[in-house]
């Protein structure tokens, strides 16, 4: 990095405390995209949440370090991808589900990944099933996933 530039790190913060946003909606999301160009979407998500505020869905992304977070997560993007198509929003709809494939691609990598611990390929593995089901058909997942896990608790 050159001695004339500003991590993107310190460029959030500075923004952060300029423009004190009460939570990351679509708006912050996109001004934030633009001004701190060229970041990838998943290293300002990563910071986003780091700093606590509220994030509106379907910026936030799906978090998948738990069950309980991922099933929370596949919820609150099933609501916004909802109500974006039904309101006629296209666009945030389709970004909704571009969100639920990249992090299906990010736990199958994980489930596949050989330098990753067996128990860890297996829990990747059930989350990529998991997010498959969300995007074959998402108004069934809640019902879907609350039968998955009872037979899952059986089955232990």
């Amino acid at each position: 990095m050159g001695s004339g530039t500003i991590s993107v790190k310190r460029q959030l913060r500075d923004y952060l405390e300029a423009a004190r946003p009460p939570a990351i909606t679509a708006a912050v999301w996109q001004e934030l995209l633009a001004r701190l160009a060229p970041v990838s979407e998943s290293y300002l998500r990563d910071l986003l949440r780091a700093t606590g505020l509220p994030f509106e869905q379907p910026y936030a992304g799906i978090r998948q370090h738990t069950f309980e977070e991922l099933e929370q997560s596949l919820g609150e993007m099933y609501e916004v991808y909802a109500a974006t198509l039904a309101a006629g929003d296209r666009e945030r709809a389709r970004y909704a589900r571009r969100q639920v494939m990249a992090a299906k691609d990010r736990a199958k990598f994980l489930a596949r990944n050989p330098r990753t611990a067996p128990e860890k390929q297996a829990q990747k593995e059930e989350m990529a099933q998991w997010m498959l089901v969300w995007l074959e058909n998402p108004e069934v997942f809640a019902a879907w996933v609350a039968a998955r896990k009872a037979r899952m608790g059986r089955d232990r």
